[in-house]
């Protein structure tokens, strides 16, 4: 089973779902990143001027003293926890040794303002004890956490200090595949490590977040990232922040030449939404959807490779409202193009409740436009119609029979139409639209005879199968009590 998993890495082999959060600050004038960062200036960027070619040493003096080194302690009971209702937790962690001595992790951050708010990886802090923040200088602060993201994997830290060099925000959405960029942190404890790189691609989703609404658009950098640089830097030849280091795909845990960085335009809404409130107010368009391809473009009949497919659309949710139905192709998002799916997923997740993304999309072979008004998602109460969508209780889901479309890609399984309370929401990262092939092995060749097989169903079930959109197989496992 092994052969079918490439072992992405989390940088510090140690990931969570839960959230740490403070007590919200007055909210009747919101405090932006980016505002405090206009307020104040560097006269390194009025006396230098970048030299033409390739020189990276403006941008390694620009960024390695805001790049901090963040050591945090946490219980080893927590590690176990989380660890135990993974069933493939050998590929991403340590064994659990039974010792009740408090075990130490080690990650990087990056300073946003003068006064001490620092950004990082939720896997980084998460249910941490204690964070100790130490500066380029060796001065080190006990830090607090504000807020957690666990769907981008972002934190916001706060240490009590002054007057402290920070990095200003660039703009991801103007990087280009091809362009130079260091990455910068404390890999392997080695601290303030600059290394260069070009940016590889954009928009990746590597399905390595281990949360239902994960949000993955990453920046791919082949700048040599190691444990260690998760919350780190990803920065331009200007000494701008374009991204927080945040994993590697890798068959050892070291560095085999992918790594991939969180877009600094999602970091700058996550950051502000933790500062201001504690949490994320995040806008839910309530769609299911598939990157387009020639296979599917020749089956819809249009001459269109590029776009968004909508294979379901969410009962009542913004996109409802607005008209979009299964089977529509989405390519243009505020008069921006779209695509592929991990672009509207990174552009709606820029967005709060309440406010309007005009969708421009295909159906029959015409254009058409509307405008939807995004809404907050309710957790547990999300439904896609299925008129053969069949209940199963004891894992908490709904299953259909496969489209003919679904056919295409597997040729025989039965499709996740709807995942509610229950195990598999529980203890696996499966989102809706899972084709299931196997059950324990099993063959599954239609929805009564799954149900069947999970009826009297107890103890370990191992779910085998894939994604429309993906070529790679996928393994859940979980108990049923």
């Amino acid at each position: 089973m092994r052969k079918y998993l490439l072992s992405f890495i989390l940088l510090l082999l140690f990931a969570c779902n839960g959230k740490g959060q403070h007590e919200p600050q007055n909210t009747t004038q919101q405090t932006s990143i980016e505002e405090i960062q206009k307020k104040s200036s560097s006269s390194d960027e009025k006396k230098y001027k970048i030299v033409p070619g390739v020189d990276f040493r403006y941008a390694a003096k620009k960024s390695m003293p805001a790049v901090v080194h963040i050591k945090v302690k946490f219980k080893q009971e927590e590690r176990r926890n989380y660890y135990e209702n993974d069933p493939f937790w050998e590929f991403f962690g340590e064994p659990y040794i039974p010792n009740p001595s408090p075990k130490m992790g080690s990650g990087s951050g990056v300073i946003l303002t003068p006064n001490g708010y620092i950004v990082t990886n939720n896997h980084v802090v998460q249910k941490a004890d204690s964070i100790v923040v130490t500066l380029s200088d060796n001065r080190s602060y006990e830090a607090k956490l504000i807020g957690t993201d666990p769907q981008t994997d972002l934190a916001l830290i706060k240490i009590d200090a002054d007057s402290l060099p920070f990095l200003k925000y660039g703009n991801s959405d103007s990087v280009e595949v091809g362009e130079w960029v260091l990455a910068v942190g404390n890999p392997f404890n080695l601290s303030s490590t600059v290394t260069a790189g070009i940016v590889s691609a954009k928009g990746r989703n590597i399905h390595i977040l281990r949360n239902k609404y994960a949000i993955e658009s990453f920046i791919q950098t082949d700048a040599a990232v190691n444990p260690g640089n998760s919350g780190g830097a990803l920065v331009n030849l200007q000494g701008e922040l374009i991204g927080i280091n945040t994993a590697i795909a890798s068959p050892t845990g070291a560095y085999a030449g992918y790594a991939f960085a969180i877009p600094v335009n999602i970091v700058k809404k996550i950051v502000d939404d933790l500062l201001n409130y504690g949490y994320v107010k995040r806008g839910f368009l309530g769609i299911t959807i598939i990157d387009m391809d020639a296979q599917l473009a020749q089956q819809l009949g249009i001459d269109r490779t590029e776009g968004v497919y909508v294979d379901n659309v969410m009962d009542n949710s913004a996109a409802d409202k607005a008209g979009i139905k299964p089977h529509d192709v989405i390519i243009e998002l505020d008069g921006k193009p779209v695509k592929k799916a991990s672009e509207l997923i990174e552009y709606i997740a820029r967005k709060r409740p309440g406010e309007k993304v005009e969708i421009k999309f295909i159906r029959d072979g015409k254009v058409k436009t509307t405008t939807a008004i995004l809404k907050a998602k309710t957790e547990g109460k999300e439904t896609f119609a299925s008129a053969n969508a069949v209940s199963i209780p004891n894992l908490g889901i709904k299953i259909a029979p496969l489209s003919e479309r679904d056919k295409k890609v597997v040729k025989n399984g039965i499709k996740v139409v709807e995942i509610g309370p229950g195990p598999v929401r529980e203890y696996t990262d499966m989102k809706v639209g899972f084709i299931i092939t196997h059950v324990n092995d099993t063959p599954v060749k239609s929805v009564k005879q799954f149900r069947e097989l999970m009826l009297n169903e107890k103890g370990g079930v191992l779910l085998q199968g894939k994604y429309p959109n993906s070529k790679r197989e996928y393994f859940y496992g979980f108990k049923i009590k």
